[in-house]
């Protein structure tokens, strides 16, 4: 007994909503039924109604992710570029080397171009781009 109220039951002898007084309550005395009008293989209609729409389909898919992925590479671009521009505007002002604000705007600077590659659809370069924009920040970070 693991506590469940159905756990002593076995399962050929479970009760289903859908059995009604009369019927068989097993799965095995039950007879199959098969609509009247269906097809004999069901499979093969599947596949045929499955072929008309999947082309039609899987573009919009195709077209819906892409769309995605690029307003995903801009707005990180345009994020990530805000951010290093801060932080450089923030290490000028202050006594850190000149070194570390320079590589804070480079970083702003590469991830604003990976913003720029995402608008125009290029994704994986702008994903690249990010990366390398804030490993430059992060070389800034290290030299403060």
């Amino acid at each position: 007994m693991s506590g469940r109220p159905d756990s002593d039951l076995t399962p050929d002898t479970q009760t289903s909503p859908d059995t009604a007084e009369g019927a068989p309550e097993t799965t095995e005395d039950a007879p199959e039924r098969a609509p009247e009008d269906a097809p004999e293989d069901l499979s093969e209609a599947d596949d045929e109604h499955d072929d008309e729409h999947d082309g039609e389909h899987d573009g919009d898919l195709l077209e819906e992710q892409a769309r995605r992925a690029r307003w995903a590479a801009v707005g990180t671009g345009i994020v990530l570029a805000l951010a290093g521009t801060a932080a450089a505007l923030l290490r000028v002002s202050g006594t850190a080397p000149a070194l570390v604000p320079v590589a804070y705007a480079c970083g702003a600077a590469v991830c604003a171009l990976a913003a720029v590659l995402g608008a125009r659809g290029r994704t994986r370069r702008a994903l690249w781009a990010a990366v390398a924009g804030v490993m430059i920040m992060a070389l800034g970070d290290q030299f403060d």
